[in-house]
């Protein structure tokens, strides 16, 4: 469908998925201002800079990495964001924890909602159809594609409740938000490596079905 260079599809790929991570991140520490948390804003963390935000091995090393192996997508992460929860929860409650640990998801799923839009627009309009080898075209497309690939996997694998994942603190402060204390406390007896070492054999087997069987219907849904 995209016949594309290689020369243009490796910088359309990794300015997407660090369109996804970043803005991923820029979320929390705006949604964590706006319940009085000036951390991320103080550390100067809610630029569009990229330079600021970019992690060596999650930006940079593992997207090239399943780049080079030939990965159906792309994956990665962002330096997270300082946010300090203590205040966020004096000022908006466990309420304001929740939004700030969601915000990321959030953002990612409403962006792959725009890309999708952008995409159907794009190809319904008759005027400058695929048809006519209009390139600029094929590149906006692809870039939208990509996209929304990135964005709805990432909204996907950070839903998976296992700290250090937001899903586990969305969890844990949605069961606070109604005086239930039961995930708060069991997420904050695992270790974050425990927490890590538990999302690798769950991606290295079977189960990882978990995760890219709703990635590929929400994919397929906004297609």
């Amino acid at each position: 469908m995209f016949d594309i260079p290689l020369l243009y599809k490796i910088p359309i790929m990794m300015l997407a998925l660090l369109v996804a991570i970043i803005g991923h991140e820029i979320m929390h520490g705006y949604i964590a201002l706006r319940f009085g948390d000036t951390t991320a804003r103080d550390a100067k963390r809610l630029s569009l800079n990229p330079i600021v935000h970019i992690d060596l091995i999650g930006s940079i090393v593992i997207p090239g990495a399943l780049f080079l192996a030939n990965a159906p997508f792309l994956f990665g992460w962002a330096k997270p964001v300082p946010v300090r929860i203590d205040r966020v929860v004096y000022n908006g409650g466990y309420f304001g924890a929740f939004s700030v640990s969601i915000a990321g998801v959030a953002y990612n799923f409403t962006l792959a909602v725009f890309a999708s839009v952008l995409i159907y627009t794009l190809e319904s309009n008759r005027f400058i159809a695929l048809e006519n080898g209009h390139f600029l075209l094929l590149l906006f497309l692809y870039f939208f594609l990509q996209l929304l690939i990135y964005n709805v996997v990432l909204a996907v694998f950070n839903l998976i409740p296992i700290p250090p994942l937001d899903g586990a603190n969305a969890v844990a402060y949605f069961g606070l938000m109604f005086k239930n204390d039961f995930f708060a406390r069991i997420f904050n007896k695992i270790p974050p490596m425990t927490g890590m070492l538990a999302l690798i054999i769950l991606l290295s087997t079977p189960l990882s079905n978990l995760i890219f069987i709703p990635v590929q219907s929400i994919i397929n849904l906004l297609l």
